[in-house]
């Protein structure tokens, strides 16, 4: 892999992402393989190297002929994205990392270390059509979706980061003894709208999820999937048969609001979203969770979160209200403490479930809403 900073080459806009091991099914790559005229068995080997032990690189394949090394690496492990560059913050307990990917689109993912889980936010388009105007990545406008094996790419990076010591390390289990910290949560809710971006984020949670050989083995009840509200596509993943979290990012409960806040609402309200919502949480069997950015004096009157708590009342929900971080030129600021704490009261007392989420990597502007990918 290049180090960070060192020149490589870059495809023209456009051009499409090379084929990689991680675009394919188990199916497809005993084909690619076979077509490479290499034994079907070769593809279990190579995935196993990928996904098991997380070997890129083709001198730490030891159980497949030196012959064919580099053929497979060049056919199926082309190199996706570079390091550019990654800052920390929290007593390097939250770590951004932005990347430049084949063609030289940049994107950013988030690794999270907490006391009994490392989690890890990842993009799946770079930058996002929908347009929110409190939202950073919103406003930069969508370049172009991920490919699959793009999105997979940022999670082997940071489960490989985590391997060799450089996020997390170790802590001590209820023996004493130490423990290897692990990846245990993925969240898509970096840049982009992962239901714009539908298929390749489906197929991305396989790979993730799918036990090895074929993908990392991550429990589906560790994923979280945040939409925006694309009705059709809640509905068409309520009958993938998935475990995975659902997280709507709903941010006003009344559609006059939200047309301004969310503008896709004009297409699909409130109550659509919800009920595709509430489907999705019959046929998963998981809650969902609502995220709601408190914005100052914008939506987080008393009355609104009476309104919300009506709304998710008697339903399968989590309300995860964000204070808003703050993005450069927006007019917005996060809610008086007074205001937020009333909010969370009102919820309450309609029994609906809330928590305040912890403004993680704020001063690296990688916090939720932040993710810009500025070069």
């Amino acid at each position: 892999m290049p180090k960070p900073g060192e020149l490589t080459f870059v495809a023209p806009r456009g051009a499409k992402p090379p084929r990689h091991l991680a675009d394919l099914s188990a199916a497809e790559r005993r084909e690619a393989i076979a077509e490479l005229g290499e034994k079907p068995f070769r593809a279990d080997q190579l995935s196993r190297q990928y996904f098991g032990r997380l070997a890129a690189r083709a001198d730490e394949w030891t159980d497949i002929p030196a012959a064919s090394r580099e053929k497979l690496a060049e056919a199926l492990l082309p190199e996706l994205m570079t390091e550019v560059r990654h800052v920390s913050c929290d007593d390097d307990s939250t770590r951004k990392t932005l990347w430049k990917l084949f063609d030289g689109v940049l994107v950013e993912s988030v690794l999270m270390r907490y006391p009994d889980r490392v989690t890890m936010c990842i993009s799946s388009q770079a930058g996002c059509g929908m347009n929110c105007p409190f939202c950073a990545t919103g406003q930069a406008g969508l370049t172009r979706n991920l490919s699959t094996a793009e999105i997979v790419e940022q999670i082997a990076a940071g489960m490989r980061a985590i391997r060799d010591g450089e996020f997390g390390g170790a802590k001590a289990g209820e023996d004493g003894e130490a423990r290897a910290v692990r990846l245990s949560n993925v969240v898509f809710m970096g840049m982009g709208e992962p239901l714009a971006n539908y298929k390749r984020v489906i197929a991305a949670i396989h790979r993730l999820t799918d036990p090895a050989p074929s993908g990392f083995g991550l429990s589906q009840r560790g994923i979280t999937v945040s939409t925006v509200g694309l009705v059709p596509a809640i509905n068409r993943m309520s009958e993938e048969g998935l475990s995975v979290r659902l997280a709507v990012s709903l941010h006003a409960p009344d559609d006059e609001l939200r047309n301004e806040l969310v503008p896709v609402n004009t297409r699909w309200n409130v109550e659509e979203v919800l009920d595709a919502a509430w489907d999705y949480a019959d046929k998963s069997g998981r809650r969902i969770s609502i995220e709601y950015a408190l914005i100052k004096d914008i939506n987080d009157q008393a009355w609104r979160a009476d309104l919300l708590g009506r709304l998710l009342k008697n339903h399968r929900a989590h309300v995860n209200l964000i204070p808003l971080n703050p993005t450069p030129g927006s007019k917005w600021t996060a809610s008086r403490p007074e205001d937020e704490r009333e909010f969370v009261r009102r919820l309450q007392s309609h029994g609906v479930p809330v928590t305040v989420r912890d403004t993680r990597g704020q001063e690296i502007d990688g916090a939720c809403g932040q993710l810009a990918a500025a070069g």
